[in-house]
């Protein structure tokens, strides 16, 4: 059986020996059966990963932390003065956090986990004499590999025959420069930089096309041997995460010197030492959100996991935050705004548009035009007359080839094909050489009608006779076509002078025009809302196409990217148009990648957050340049899906609008956990640390303090990170990229709400002691209404700047029945009763609770609508858009 890889290495064999050992076919590859076994045998083609940390290790990871530290000195302190009863619930809270922390961290990683394979790569083979594509961990050694630019080499492959290839190999070598590579056995001793007859596994495609055997898989590979696989380690943080860990440590470092400054005023106050060491660790403690980063990371997996939920697949953690500021979406049009399935409607060839029935004989040059579509072409025929396997315009080609009547089988076995200069967006053609039964060498070419008219001194009449070139009516006819919304190819013939026609990346020239072949490709019906959608959210729409500019400017029309008639520009206007007026065009026509990565440094450097579509090799600057790069799922080359943050599954626009509503609707539910989180946290504080302060009786015992803190945070605050989006959510302005986290809005929502909870609690505890309750009485109706008007709160938190405290949220309703029952376990259960010093409430009692949660959530109602986007325009608050039309 074959190993996973060759021996001896297999750079120092010719090809020829290398099929032999291999015990595969240069045509026909592997059958499926010994790919299956050799699979079975050697192993999938992966990398090994790292060892994962066990569940076990990742809780004692939870124990990690200072505040947890200091904790355990104080259980320790407590049970040291013989407080058991206190001591047990302080190591009880220590040991659920860890399992919460634990639950939460495994949530995030299994979530972002299920991703990974979300988006599959990938790999064109050869299996028992059929092109098919595989997944890369499917391939086996021997397997026949065919490379184009754009591809992500998946093994390490030997070279049988490569046209213009080259390879970026940075990521295995460190060479910048991309590598030109060519098949031929080299010495034994040739340096990995200079294998130029291997592929190496982890490098990429760009430019040119091959075909390869595979000699070595996974860890036979180079890559596998040295080891440049990085393993994963929890769950990745972003930059909304690392800015919310640092404003906690901030507020830890604070917090924890005022509770220093409160042990040291308890012990003035005649407190003793024991009793104000836990009454300060429990103040830090409770006033100290060491949720916080840890709850973002909640909300952001699950935003990713609802986004792949609506095909759009998040490959960078950071691009969830970034998606909710977006302000323009830069897109192509084919296959993302329109469907990608092209259909040939018109023909133009001999000076006139030809209809058929696939009955009548076609005219000479008819017939010359489409055979053309069928030689010039990389699709196949999935039996030499059915539908065509390959890129969607070339499929439409041979489609309406067999419409016509043509044989495409018969035509390509009739005239082999012995070279070919492959598509590049640098010189927008392809072209091939074919011999003929006779031995005569016959060359066919497609492209854009400017570039081919550009090249052709002559064309062919309707009779097969050939005139010279009439250019500006065969321009005029092509923009005819274009101006419908048609995307338009011309076609050529020429007599190469040789088998090797195409010397360097020199085109082919003096051509004999043969006609234009015009395809419509109908807009998503989705892709038309969506567009609509996000221009009544403040995100400009601005197309990127490398269609002819009539073309774009027909489909932008279809798409209303502008309020009146689209500004349009093309690639040569481009390059003499100053920056200051590109910024208000709506459509880029026939666009270089030069040009694309101008366009997005030119809106950034304006302010704005821009996404950008690609799915080609030359689209990757472009993509990595953006705010957030945006691949495409089905139609785009790895390179491309490398270079992105979000690969879109379906290419769909619509799943663009999607990602953007699902980005605010994260960032949303973040400011509402803050919101909730930050003011419940600062009062659980605030209450020790005023009763000390003012020699007061404190409104609730340390030991209970804790209680609600670990409750609440696990019940009520993390059921927040599952709120679905609200209503009118894209008729909001983007975000402003710089906006901070804490705006004023909500730094005066956490105030007022913060004083309230304080304030309330020693209200209530006042009342009680003074109505004749006992502490333990007063300091249980505290602690519950403490408990509920958290719950009140959380229903205001539901919704920042309106009404909406109901709303189907499964994970609200059940955290706060779970909680309305823990806490009358606390209050009516005798063994809570001893444990956290708690007893039954009284009518009166609970007349109050409701009294103050009710409160709370009016003060809040109150406070959205003084200050709700409506009633006055701020910057820290979006208001709602005013439609384009009215404006």
């Amino acid at each position: 059986m074959i190993d996973t890889a060759i021996r001896p290495p297999a750079h120092t064999i010719e090809a020829a020996e290398t099929i032999t050992l291999l015990e595969t076919d240069e045509q026909t590859g592997l059958t499926e059966a010994k790919a299956t076994a050799r699979n079975v045998h050697n192993g999938l083609n992966v990398l090994p990963t790292g060892r994962a940390t066990s569940a076990l290790g990742r809780f004692f990871r939870q124990f990690n932390d200072p505040l947890v530290y200091v904790l355990l000195v104080s259980a320790g302190v407590t049970l040291s003065l013989g407080q058991f009863v206190d001591s047990s619930v302080i190591f009880a809270v220590v040991l659920l956090n860890a399992v919460v922390g634990l639950l939460q961290e495994s949530r995030a990683e299994h979530a972002l986990a299920a991703l990974a394979g979300m988006v599959a790569t990938e790999v064109r083979v050869v299996r028992d004499g059929v092109p098919v594509r595989i997944r890369t961990e499917k391939l086996a050694v021997g397997d026949l590999v065919h490379l184009r630019a754009g591809d992500k080499v998946a093994a390490d492959y030997l070279l049988l025959s490569a046209h213009e290839l080259q390879i970026d190999e940075s990521a295995l070598t460190g060479e910048a420069a991309p590598v030109t590579k060519t098949p031929g056995a080299l010495p034994r001793a040739t340096a990995l930089a200079d294998r130029r007859n291997i592929a190496h596994a982890g490098t990429v495609v760009t430019r040119g096309e091959g075909a390869a055997v595979v000699v070595a898989i996974g860890a036979g590979t180079e890559l596998g041997l040295i080891n440049q696989l990085m393993t994963a380690t929890g769950v990745p943080t972003t930059p909304l995460t690392r800015k919310l860990s640092g404003f906690s440590r901030r507020l830890s470092v604070g917090v924890v010197a005022l509770a220093v400054v409160l042990f040291v005023i308890g012990l003035l106050r005649g407190y003793r030492a024991g009793e104000m060491f836990t009454a300060a660790v429990t103040m830090a403690v409770g006033a100290i959100p060491e949720g916080l980063p840890a709850a973002v990371s909640i909300v952001l997996a699950i935003g990713v996991v609802r986004m792949a939920r609506r095909d759009a697949i998040v490959r960078r953690l950071p691009s969830v935050e970034t998606l909710g500021s977006t302000t323009v979406i830069c897109t192509d049009k084919t296959g993302t705004l329109t469907t990608n399935r092209m259909t040939v409607t018109t023909v133009f060839a001999g000076g006139r548009t030809h209809q058929w029935t696939g009955d009548a004989p076609l005219p000479p040059a008819l017939r010359e035009c489409l055979l053309t579509g069928v030689l010039c072409n990389d699709a196949q025929p999935a039996d030499g007359t059915a539908a065509a396997i390959g890129d969607p315009t070339e499929t439409a080609l041979l489609t309406a080839a067999r419409e016509a009547g043509l044989d495409i089988g018969a035509e390509r076995s009739a005239r082999p094909r012995v070279d070919v200069l492959p598509f590049e967006s640098g010189r927008n053609l392809m072209a091939t050489v074919h011999r003929t039964a006779d031995g005569r060498l016959t060359g066919y070419l497609k492209g854009a009608p400017e570039t081919v008219l550009a090249l052709c001194h002559d064309q062919l009449r309707d009779d097969g006779t050939v005139e010279p070139l009439a250019t500006s009516a065969q321009r005029e006819t092509a923009e005819t076509f274009a101006r419908r919304g048609l995307r338009v190819l011309a076609f050529a013939t020429f007599t190469p002078a040789r088998d090797d026609a195409f010397p360097g990346e020199a085109s082919p020239e003096g051509l004999t025009l043969v006609g234009f072949q015009a395809m419509h490709d109908p807009p998503r019906p989705a892709a038309v809302a969506s567009v609509a959608a996000c221009r009544r959210a403040g995100i400009a729409v601005k197309m990127i196409t490398g269609d002819h500019g009539e073309t774009a400017r027909a489909i932008a029309r279809t798409f209303a990217l502008a309020d009146g008639e689209p500004k349009v520009l093309t690639g040569a206007e481009i390059a003499v148009t100053p920056d200051d007026t590109l910024a208000g065009v709506d459509v880029f026509a026939r666009v270089s990648p030069e040009q694309k990565l101008r366009l997005v440094t030119l809106l950034q450097e304006r302010g704005d957050v821009v996404a950008m579509t690609g799915d080609g090799v030359n689209d990757a600057p472009a993509l990595r340049k953006a705010d957030i790069g945006i691949a495409m799922g089905r139609s785009g080359t790895e390179v491309a899906k490398e270079a992105a943050d979000m690969v879109l599954a379906n290419d769909d626009f619509a799943t663009i609008e999607a990602a953007v509503e699902e980005g605010r609707a994260v960032f949303d539910n973040i400011r509402k956990f803050m919101a909730w989180t930050l003011p419940t946290n600062i009062a659980e504080g605030l209450v020790i640390l005023v009763a000390i302060v003012l020699g007061a009786q404190l409104p609730m015992l340390p030991v209970q303090v804790l209680w609600i803190n670990m409750t609440t945070a696990v019940f009520l605050g993390l059921s927040l990170a599952f709120e679905p989006k609200e209503t009118g959510i894209m008729a909001r302005r983007p975000r402003p990229p710089g906006q901070a986290l804490m705006t004023t809005d909500l730094l005066r929502r956490i105030t007022l709400v913060s004083v309230i909870l304080v304030a309330g609690s020693f209200a209530v505890f006042t009342w009680q002691l003074r109505a004749g309750a006992s502490v333990t009485d007063a300091r249980s109706v505290t602690i519950t209404v403490f408990v509920f008007a958290q719950i009140a709160y959380l229903f205001s938190c539901r919704s920042l700047d309106r009404f909406r405290p109901t709303g189907w949220n499964p994970w609200v309703l059940g955290g706060v029945a779970v909680m309305i029952a823990l806490q009358v376990s606390i209050l009516y259960v005798p063994l809570m009763n001893e444990l956290f010093h708690t007893a039954p409430l009284t009518v009166g009692g609970w007349l109050l609770v409701l009294g103050l949660a009710v409160t709370t959530f009016l003060v809040a109602e109150v406070d959205k609508f003084l200050w709700r986007p409506g009633r006055r325009h701020r910057a820290d608050r979006p208001e709602p858009l005013v439609p384009a039309a009215t404006r």
